[in-house]
């Protein structure tokens, strides 16, 4: 089983506090198909610069009432236990996951697969790997770029192609 994550954030490193997570999606896929989903937006508990609203168009009146990482943090521990993480570029969103736990006490530790990676090894000669030219390169349509969903909708896709293309190497 696995858990496609796509985050969103209000500063580029995970280093708590000076980045906070303001969007998660979590598609849970089972090998064949996405089969469970939660998608929420994060109140970061500080400030989104407008660099960020520019690049997600997360607002920081958007995020007042959202809940709090820690106000979810169990139902997103449950929903990937015991699934491997995919993201696209994983470091940067499990890392941002992983500090948001450990600022909660906890420690996050998940099994981790990048479609980057799995992207340059099964469908090589892409001028970019990049989740937005790579999708559009194979006609993975993405009509929500830069917010947690739309982004992870299109890594489930492009993650059902990397598994044919692994199927088809055999």
């Amino acid at each position: 089983m696995f858990a496609i994550i796509d985050i969103e954030t209000c500063g580029g490193k995970f280093n708590y506090p000076n980045g906070r997570i303001t969007e998660i999606c979590v598609l849970v896929h089972d090998g064949l198909s996405v089969v469970d989903k939660f998608t929420s937006l994060v109140n970061p508990e500080c400030y989104i610069t407008p660099i960020y609203t520019n690049i997600t168009g997360i607002t920081n009146e958007m995020v007042k009432d959202a809940p709090k990482f820690h106000q979810i943090a169990k139902h997103i521990h449950r929903i990937t236990d015991e699934k491997i993480f995919v993201a696209h570029n994983v470091s940067f969103d499990y890392n941002f996951v992983k500090a948001e736990f450990a600022s909660l006490g906890f420690n996050y530790e998940r099994e981790k697969l990048c479609t980057v990676q799995m992207s340059r090894k099964l469908l090589p000669g892409h001028d970019s790997y990049s989740l937005g030219k790579l999708c559009n390169a194979l006609g993975i349509p993405n009509h929500a770029r830069h917010r947690a969903e739309g982004d992870a909708v299109a890594t489930a896709q492009l993650f059902d192609l990397l598994l044919q293309a692994k199927s088809a190497k055999r």
